[in-house]
């Protein structure tokens, strides 16, 4: 990827420091500053720990009195969008939700998806959030990227949600998805939204060619994702985890989201989804997988002696009624596990910082009030997301020498008052904290509660306008 694709750097950044926090750094062994400091200078963190900052001449100080600094949250699971298609479908299945909203889907265009990715990743920042995937795997045959614009859309609505993470800030890790069994071939999806495997290979290699950026720090990183086992063939997954290793991308799909997906493989495939996908070459450290609802005792081995990850999406596993992830089990096994948003149109929420509440809660309605910790859930937002995404090198905790990533959170209201002895359960258990500040790669997204990198109503109207041309067609 070429040095101009990136974001522009200022030529000489200052220092920023932020100071008289509590600090929560995620790293291995925990370690958590009452009263604390963190020093940022040319994207990266120069200081972490106790007291006040050491004296820098020129620097930017932020004053965290009352505030809790954590890693910002990484987001392992979403689907931008869906951000148009809100609401619909409210009190169906999965199978019967995507039934009903690939015809409306098929209808997208680059103009779109540009407005769905940027006010949802708009609102990920609000809520914390400094680095998202997103799984695209909608790929109509005739859209246009522009209005005014006759060029095939294909290739287009994968540059223009790129290009709304750029606008926003975040650091982003769009996955070129794909479905190529339609209903002639006894897939779920329609025929007039999947492609032959041809084309998927073709511009997943493209997409690779042109924006991925391997470097540390990097803003933007392909992974290569055929949707899910009943809409995709055993083909298309063999020849694109091969072409994912062969250019050292990550590989991600959707895995034992709902019992109707486990009845379907074993109905077609005469296996589990678990074993079935492993038989075609997808389990393996460079795999992360979207939900892992339903795992058995087998399956959860299988994914731990792999090491391949898990994106936990407990919003949009209860929105759709699919039940609850075994996440206590899966992290006992040594199975990474992120959190994930989902798409939302099924967790309208759309937020991350909010499913650190509710991973915590749907847990102990599994498996008691010992399942989960508020600190191992601050760390499956953090850490255990960059294990997912293969990037626990350079973010994920507050350490130096990693990518400034800052999320700096307001306890003082009256939501969290009470609670300041412990700001890691204010802040997990609480309601959800307001932003002072959100740093990505040392650059304030948010400010005061506030998106400093874009106008909330420009991105609410781009988002409404196209929400409302896609709802307006008929077919």
């Amino acid at each position: 990827m070429s040095a101009d694709a990136r974001p522009a750097a200022e030529a000489q950044r200052p220092q920023t420091v932020i100071e008289g926090c509590a600090v929560a750094t995620v790293d291995a062994a925990g370690t958590e500053y009452a009263d604390g400091h963190v020093v940022v200078e040319d994207g990266v963190l120069v200081a972490v720990g106790a007291g006040p900052a050491p004296a820098y001449d020129g620097a930017n100080v932020v004053n965290g009195r009352g505030c809790l600094a954590t890693p910002g949250l990484v987001n392992t699971h979403h689907h931008l969008y869906q951000w148009l298609t809100r609401g619909c479908a409210p009190d169906n299945t999965l199978f019967e939700w995507l039934v009903e909203l690939y015809p409306v889907w098929a209808r997208i265009d680059a103009e779109a998806v540009h407005a769905a990715a940027a006010a949802g990743l708009g609102w990920l920042a609000l809520s914390g959030c400094t680095t998202s995937m997103d799984h695209h795997y909608v790929y109509p045959a005739a859209r246009t990227t522009r209005r005014g614009s006759s060029r095939p859309g294909r290739g287009d609505l994968l540059a223009a949600e790129i290009e709304a993470a750029r606008s926003i800030g975040v650091r982003f890790h769009p996955a070129r998805g794909s479905m190529n069994l339609g209903e002639s071939q006894g897939g779920l999806p329609p025929d007039h939204v999947v492609e032959d495997i041809d084309t998927i290979l073709k511009a997943t290699a493209e997409a690779i060619d042109e924006h991925h950026d391997p470097s540390p720090g990097s803003m933007t990183q392909i992974a290569v994702a055929p949707c899910s086992p009943f809409s995709v063939t055993a083909d298309l997954l063999r020849q694109a985890a091969a072409l994912a290793r062969d250019r050292g991308v990550r590989l991600h799909t959707h895995l034992c989201e709902t019992l109707d997906e486990e009845a379907f493989c074993r109905d077609k495939f005469g296996t589990s989804p678990t074993r079935y996908v492993e038989e075609l070459g997808w389990l393996g450290p460079d795999v992360w997988v979207a939900h892992g609802v339903h795992l058995d005792d087998d399956a959860v081995r299988r994914l731990a002696a792999s090491g391949t990850g898990v994106a936990h999406c407990p919003s949009s596993n209860g929105r759709l009624g699919a039940g609850i992830a075994r996440v206590k089990d899966l992290l006992a096994a040594g199975v990474p596990v992120g959190l994930g948003v989902d798409g939302p149109a099924s967790n309208e929420h759309g937020g991350l910082g909010s499913e650190l509440r509710i991973a915590l809660l749907v847990a102990r309605l599994r498996d008691g009030v010992q399942a989960l910790t508020g600190r191992e859930v601050l760390r499956m937002a953090t850490m255990g997301g960059a294990r997912c995404l293969g990037r626990e090198g350079d973010i994920g905790s507050l350490e130096v020498g990693k990518r400034a990533d800052v999320a700096l959170w307001d306890l003082t209201g009256l939501g969290h008052l009470d609670m300041a002895e412990d700001p890691v359960t204010a802040l997990v258990m609480g309601p959800p904290a307001p932003l002072r500040s959100l740093l990505v790669e040392g650059r304030t997204v948010v400010a005061d509660g506030v998106l400093a990198t874009a106008d909330e109503t420009d991105l609410g109207a781009a988002a409404r306008a196209a929400r409302s041309r896609l709802l307006a067609v008929t077919t």
